[in-house]
């Protein structure tokens, strides 16, 4: 019986670290990539370049970040099992993977401007390739990507209402700030912070009832 009890909990504890890890790495890397590129529209090449190392390592944190998020969507399926509903676990999943191959492949752009801004960027800006580059990584980044975390809100929210795996309120928010996304036309970059914020939110949750359980079991007789 504790064996049985140990596993049930294991299962819902690793999806809030994952999830906890997923919005911590990606929060701190969007922190830097403010800090040090206040506008992406108008920062030149020049710029870049005299912060290539801190703007290099906001961009190395985000695989890692994506690992952890692939991480928790694994797990919550997991944890839903039987529960979910066929169509939107589909979009679920779809949602969750384009936003991670999204946010790969403007990472790897960003990354790959950057070690060429620093080596020769005479030649980047002359031949425009600077300023595509620029612009691909910040719509792959700032609206597709935003677009499907949107999408991933709602499925996601929908789910949970169908299985009451999470209080309502948590799903209901989701909704909301899936709008948000969904139907922001300007990047602002709060709206980077609002799906790893709710992520954060979802995962301390699940951290707080796991904890609730096993102070349940501990204190139960067998």
């Amino acid at each position: 019986m504790a064996q049985e009890h140990e596993s049930i909990r294991q299962t819902p504890r690793a999806a809030a670290v994952a999830g906890i890890l997923f919005a911590l790495l990606l929060i701190t890397s969007e922190v830097l990539i403010w800090r040090y590129v206040p506008s992406v529209s108008t920062v030149g090449a020049t710029e870049l370049a005299q912060h290539s190392r801190v703007l290099a390592f906001a961009m190395n944190l985000r695989p890692f970040s994506g690992i952890a998020f692939l991480w928790f969507i694994g797990v919550v399926r997991n944890r839903l099992g039987s529960l979910e509903d066929r169509f939107f676990a589909t979009v679920f999943l779809g949602s969750g993977l384009l936003y991670v191959a999204m946010m790969f492949v403007s990472g790897a752009l960003a990354e790959a401007v950057l070690v060429l801004v620093t080596t020769g960027p005479g030649n980047l800006i002359i031949s425009g390739s600077y300023a595509l580059a620029r612009e691909e990584v910040y719509r792959i980044a700032s609206i597709y990507a935003t677009k499907m975390a949107g999408v991933f809100m709602v499925s996601t929210s929908t789910i949970f209402m169908q299985t009451r795996v999470v209080p309502r309120w948590i799903a209901m928010l989701g909704y909301g700030l899936a709008l948000i996304l969904l139907l922001s036309a300007s990047h602002l970059n709060w709206l980077a912070t609002v799906f790893p914020l709710w992520v954060l939110l979802i995962s301390v949750w699940i951290l707080f009832q796991v904890r609730q359980s096993s102070l349940q079991t501990s204190q139960s007789p067998d």
